[in-house]
């Protein structure tokens, strides 16, 4: 075969298979966006549209989500909790899927927010949790408004609350986030080629205890990669969560008089057991669990941590 031909057969072998990866990420990209669909509501608020879900029945638990989720992340994260007897709340926050992203994007502006939820369903106080960087509106609506916050959970909660940032990233490290969290294709491309590498980044946890755990939380943690999808519709979300967690208003946690529940892990690889400690000394009512290990996403310890969170809604019920 000449040398002429064999470029014209690589060069089409390559558009060949340039074809197939754009299909699948098509087909896959199309799942995303119909697992979404129908499963959420919206209503009207004053800064935009607030989209949210409802799923289980029994006393109400308000589910924040953190960095890269939407309403489906605050299920996904309550699934056990909600089979467990508790009606589980979740909104999309600001700049996440359907909900607005206003020019006042602040913690207060989403915790305020959240109080035109409560009006809507009719609620007048409700057990707030807040995930990751989810925890810092949570914290925001129990200062702000106690009057409609029976008691408080915080999850893994990301921010800096220390006076350095527990998430400090490299340059190298911003650029990539940035350009991944900003493409349907590039995320979609890194989750097929090196999910584990996008577990022990994104999610903060160590990739090895995949291995350590049972299939169902090895399924959840993929599941948690693959909900990300469509990143395009949650973008301005996380960089926004980027900005808050790492440079957070200030929080008088010493102001919060309710009860609390602290859960976070040694090894979360985003530093929230060290948070989740600091937050603790300040508030000595609080109850902090820390497991061993399980990193950001409580990897091994979903079953557990469901089953406080469960009980503890069940025993702060307005």
């Amino acid at each position: 075969m000449s040398r002429r031909r064999k470029w014209l057969l690589a060069a089409a072998l390559a558009a060949l298979a340039a074809i197939i990866v754009v299909a699948f990420f098509k087909a896959d990209l199309r799942d995303a966006r119909a697992r979404l669909e129908g499963r959420s509501a919206t209503i009207p608020t004053a800064s935009g549209p607030m989209e949210f879900a409802v799923a289980g029945s029994g006393p109400p638990l308000l589910m924040i989500h953190g960095t890269g989720g939407g309403f489906d992340q605050g299920l996904l994260f309550s699934e056990k909790v909600a089979a467990l007897g508790v009606r589980v709340i979740a909104p999309s926050r600001f700049g996440y899927l359907r909900s607005s992203f206003p020019a006042d994007h602040s913690s207060q502006a989403q915790a305020d927010a959240f109080v035109a939820l409560l009006d809507h369903l009719k609620l007048e106080k409700v057990v707030v949790a807040g995930g990751s960087a989810g925890a810092l509106s949570a914290v925001q609506f129990a200062l702000r408004h106690p009057e409609r916050t029976s008691a408080l959970i915080l999850i893994v909660p990301a921010a800096n609350v220390q006076g350095h940032d527990p998430n400090q990233m490299s340059p190298t490290q911003e650029w990539l986030v940035r350009r991944l969290v900003t493409s349907d294709f590039l995320y979609w491309s890194g989750r097929k080629i090196a999910p584990k590498q996008l577990i022990g980044f994104l999610l903060a946890t160590d990739p090895a205890l995949l291995d350590q755990v049972p299939a169902d939380e090895r399924d959840r943690a993929y599941r948690i990669l693959d909900q990300m999808l469509p990143i395009s519709a949650r973008w301005q979300g996380m960089l926004n969560d980027a900005q808050l967690a790492g440079h957070p208003a200030r929080m008088d946690f010493r102001g919060i008089r309710i009860p609390t529940l602290i859960i976070s892990a040694e090894d979360d690889r985003f530093g929230t057991a060290g948070t989740s400690k600091a937050i603790a000394r300040q508030m000595p009512s609080s109850r902090l669990l820390l497991f061993p290990n399980g990193g950001h996403v409580l990897l091994g310890h979903d079953a557990a941590s469901a089953r406080e969170i469960a009980q503890f809604v069940k025993q702060h019920q307005n």
